[in-house]
């Protein structure tokens, strides 16, 4: 059954009409399929169901926001759920006793979504479910962006599963859903609109600038906290920490997935840094599966498979990145960034495209390895870091003032009151 599976997405993927033609006949019956459990149950007023990458992680700012509501008073009545794909035993630890956990794609998945009051998401949400009357849906995404999204994509030939049709039509049916959407800034606010296509559909006042609940942690995190993470993953205290975060390429698929290839000689930067840093490589979920860097356990460290990654900005004096929006989030920080951008042009012309000018970015746009080691050996000194500030120092305050002035350590309670007064006008 699997192989038949497969080679009917294969052909699929060459015959665009048709897949959406089969598409649409799938969303149909699973439409109908939910509409009949949700009929079956009633809204809990105080049921509140958390998601982040369609069950695949713990983290990001529904976590947030979820660590938030458990630590008030007003909400010791209230029923969490966790929606997870694989709950392990380490991550049941993480989301405590205060959330019973279900796992994505269940039977009991579906009933929960269907009578939670308030469901919050990070991304996508799985498109069987539809939002009864009553019903809140908080989206929070997952980043300030940086490349064009969804609507806003204008090349083809950067997606390998859908056209740029397909990606609107999978957009409307998304977005329709939510109340709450939730940005970080008015830059995005703006892209986001544009991007979701919500002037079209009519919803551009489901926008919330509140900032981002995750980067509260950033605002309160303590010491002793960077020194117990440090300590669980090994890191030794003498070495400085680079935090390596490239986004994946919507062109680099094999069928099966995404693939990536890193553009990094890891023994080379071994050689060159291994006696000063230790890096932490965080790839994207998509790709996380197809590294094994065994060989470098005694210079790098991998992080892909930790649920948050915003406890490891904490513990790194330097952040390598590339097109992904993790360094909105790092500049919180005010600590070295670098851009390893070995693939610029390309990626600006052909992939994705940017929604602002790249030389807004508050550090060097870095082509190759050489470069890269180059940049990195020049951040050492006291304090560390002085030669990126002295550069780049002006740019990062006018980067931080239009991207991350909302950032206060305060977001989470932002978020939750939009929550709650949304609630209230679905009474």
């Amino acid at each position: 059954m699997e192989t038949i599976k497969k080679h009917l997405r294969n052909f699929l993927k060459g015959h665009a009409g048709l897949r959406l033609i089969v598409r649409k006949v799938k969303w149909r019956l699973e439409e109908k399929n939910y509409r009949k459990t949700a009929g079956a149950v009633d809204i809990d007023d105080k049921l509140v169901v958390f998601e982040t990458f369609m069950g695949r992680q713990y983290g990001c700012n529904p976590k947030a926001i979820y660590e938030y509501m458990i630590s008030c008073p007003e909400f010791d009545d209230y029923r969490f759920v966790w929606i997870l794909k694989e709950p392990t035993e380490a991550i049941r630890k993480l989301v405590s006793e205060r959330a019973e956990i279900v796992t994505w794609g269940t039977k009991k998945y579906y009933e929960v979504c269907a009578q939670a009051k308030y469901i919050v998401t990070n991304s996508a949400l799985n498109y069987r479910i539809k939002r009864k009357p009553g019903q809140v849906i908080m989206q929070t995404w997952h980043g300030t962006p940086l490349k064009r999204l969804r609507c806003d994509i204008e090349a083809e030939k950067g997606n390998v599963n859908n056209t740029l049709d397909e990606i609107k039509i999978k957009n409307d049916m998304d977005v329709i859903r939510y109340n709450l959407f939730l940005s970080p800034s008015a830059f995005a606010s703006e892209k986001f609109i544009s991007s979701f296509n919500m002037k079209e559909l009519g919803i551009e006042d489901i926008i919330r600038e509140t900032g981002y609940p995750r980067n509260d942690y950033l605002f309160h995190y303590t010491e002793e906290e960077a020194a117990k993470l440090k300590e669980e993953l090994g890191i030794p205290q003498d070495k400085k920490v680079i935090l390596y975060a490239p986004t994946f390429r919507d062109n680099e698929h094999d069928g099966t997935g995404y693939t990536y290839n890193l553009h990094l000689d890891f023994e080379k930067l071994r050689r060159e840094l291994g006696d000063e840093y230790i890096v932490l490589l965080r790839v994207h979920y998509f790709v996380a599966s197809r590294f094994d860097f065994d060989k470098y356990t005694d210079f790098v460290i991998n992080v892909s498979n930790l649920d948050d990654i915003t406890p490891l900005y904490t513990i790194s004096d330097v952040l390598i990145t590339d097109y992904s929006s993790v360094f909105f989030d790092y500049s919180n920080l005010k600590r070295p960034m670098l851009f390893y951008m070995y693939d610029l042009d390309d990626y600006a012309e052909g992939i994705r495209g940017f929604y602002f000018d790249i030389d807004e970015i508050p550090g060097p746009k870095i082509r190759t390895e050489e470069e890269l080691i180059g940049w990195i050996k020049r951040l050492a000194g006291e304090p560390y870091g002085k030669a990126y500030f002295d550069e780049y120092g002006e740019v990062f305050d006018r980067f931080i003032e239009k991207f991350a002035s909302l950032e206060d350590g305060d977001a989470s309670r932002r978020a939750v009151e939009y929550l709650l007064q949304e609630g209230e006008k679905e009474k």
